[in-house]
C-alpha cells in the first residue's frame, strides 16, 4: 500500500518531545485517533479516557540495543548495524557509511567472506546474503558474545532525521524487559516511547489490562520498505490466556506497536485462540490475511511507502489508514520514533468511548 500523501521534511520528529520545550514528559505527544475513517485529536494522555474497562493493551517488552557499532572495511570505515540473531548463531547485519548525521547511508553488503574489523579488532565476516538482491542484509558471523559486545561498543541506531545522537535510555521503553541472553530489539518498539509509568497506573485504575508479549525487531531501513524478515518473538501462556479471556468477555485486543500484532497473530490459530509460543515468526500481516485477535493498534506514523502500512490496513482498512494520514499531515503531526501516535480503531466504536474529560 502506498499513501497518497507527501510528508513534509519539517515534520520529521528530530528530537524526544521532552527536549523539545522545558516541562515536557514522553507522555507530551499528539495522538490521532481513526475511528474507521471519522477522526479524532487527542492528546496521549487522554488515552485512559479513550479506552474502557476492560479493553487490553498487548505490549511489546523486548529493550533496544545499542545496535550500530563502528568498523573498518580495508581501508574504508563503516558503520554495521546489528539487526537480527539467526537460528545458527549468525546475525543479520547491515553496513552503513557514517557522514556526521547518523548512519544515514546505505551501503551495499558483502561480498562474501569481506570482513569487517570491529573494535578490539573483532573480525565479522559476511557470508552471504539474506535474500536474492543481497544489497542490504548479509548474514554474518562474529566470534564473540554480540550482546555484551554492543553493550560495550555500541550505540542506538540513529538517521539523519534526528538531530543529535541520544543515550540508549531515551530508546528504551517502561515495559522494556532484559532477556535471559541479552537479546533485543536493533531499533525502539517506539509506539510504546510515549507511556509512562504514571499513564500506565491511570490506565490499570480505570480498569484497562495489559498483556505482555515479545518481539525482536530488527533494523528498518528509511530507503528500504521490503517486508519484514524472520524474527524471534514469545508470547506467554498468561499473555495468551489474558487475550483469550478478554475477547471471550468483549473487550477490546489493541495492540501497541506493530510489532506486538506481529507477535500475537503469530501465536493465533485459524479459530482466532491465541496460544503461548515461542521462536522465530516469518508472518507478514497483510490486508488479504486479515488479523484474526488485534480489533485496533497504537502505532507511529510510517512513511507512505513502508510495508507497516499493510499491516494497518489489515487491521482498519484502507480507507481509514488514507484519512488518517491526510489528517495527520493537515495538522502537522509529527513522524518517527519521536514523534506523534496514531491508535486506530474500527468505526463501530466511534459513538461509545467514553471520553469524559479534556477530549477535544
Amino acid at each position: 500500500m502506498t499513501v497518497a500523501v507527501r510528508v513534509p521534511e519539517g515534520l520529521h520528529a528530530a528530537l524526544p518531545v521532552e527536549q523539545r520545550r522545558r516541562g515536557l514528559r514522553r507522555d507530551s505527544v499528539r495522538l490521532l485517533v481513526s475511528y474507521g475513517t471519522e477522526v479524532a485529536h487527542h492528546a496521549f494522555t487522554e488515552l485512559p479516557e479513550l479506552l474502557r474497562a476492560g479493553d487490553l493493551l498487548v505490549v511489546n517488552t523486548s529493550p533496544t540495543l545499542p545496535a550500530a557499532v563502528d568498523g573498518r572495511l580495508g581501508h574504508a570505515r563503516v558503520v554495521v548495524h546489528f539487526s537480527t540473531l539467526g537460528p545458527d548463531g549468525r546475525w543479520a547485519v547491515e553496513l552503513r557509511e557514517p557522514d556526521g548525521k547518523g548512519t544515514t547511508r546505505p551501503r551495499a553488503g558483502g561480498p562474501p567472506g569481506a570482513v569487517v574489523e570491529l573494535p578490539g579488532g573483532v573480525p565479522l565476516v559476511c557470508e552471504e546474503p539474506l535474500s536474492a538482491d543481497g544489497a542490504r542484509l548479509w548474514w554474518a558471523r562474529v566470534p564473540v558474545d554480540v550482546p555484551g559486545f554492543l553493550r560495550r561498543h555500541g550505540r542506538p541506531v540513529r538517521y539523519s532525521y534526528t538531530e543529535r545522537d541520544q543515550p540508549l535510555s531515551v530508546y528504551q521503553t517502561v515495559f522494556a524487559l532484559p532477556s535471559d541472553d541479552g537479546g533485543g530489539s536493533a531499533e525502539m518498539p517506539s509506539a510504546a516511547r510515549p507511556f509512562t509509568a504514571r499513564l500506565v497506573t491511570r490506565l490499570v485504575s480505570r480498569g484497562v489490562q495489559f498483556a505482555p508479549v515479545r518481539l525482536d525487531t530488527g533494523v528498518a531501513s528509511p530507503e528500504a520498505h521490503e517486508p519484514p524478515y524472520p524474527e524471534r518473538f514469545a508470547v506467554p501462556e498468561a499473555s495468551a490466556r489474558l487475550i483469550n479471556a478478554v475477547r471471550a468477555g468483549g473487550g477490546r485486543v489493541v495492540a501497541v506497536g506493530t510489532t506486538a500484532v506481529r507477535a500475537v497473530e503469530s501465536a493465533a490459530g485459524p479459530d482466532g485462540l491465541v496460544r503461548a509460543a515461542a521462536g522465530r515468526t516469518d508472518l507478514v500481516v497483510t490486508p488479504e490475511r486479515g488479523v484474526r485477535v488485534v480489533d485496533g493498534l497504537l502505532t507511529g506514523l510510517h512513511e507512505p511507502g513502508a510495508s507497516h502500512l499493510l499491516m494497518l490496513e489489515a487491521v482498519a482498512g484502507r480507507a481509514a489508514v488514507e484519512r488518517g494520514y491526510a489528517e495527520a499531515v493537515r495538522r502537522l503531526y509529527l513522524w518517527h520514533e519521536f514523534g506523534d501516535v496514531h491508535l486506530l480503531l474500527p468505526e463501530e466504536f466511534a459513538h461509545v468511548t467514553d471520553c469524559s474529560s479534556n477530549c477535544r
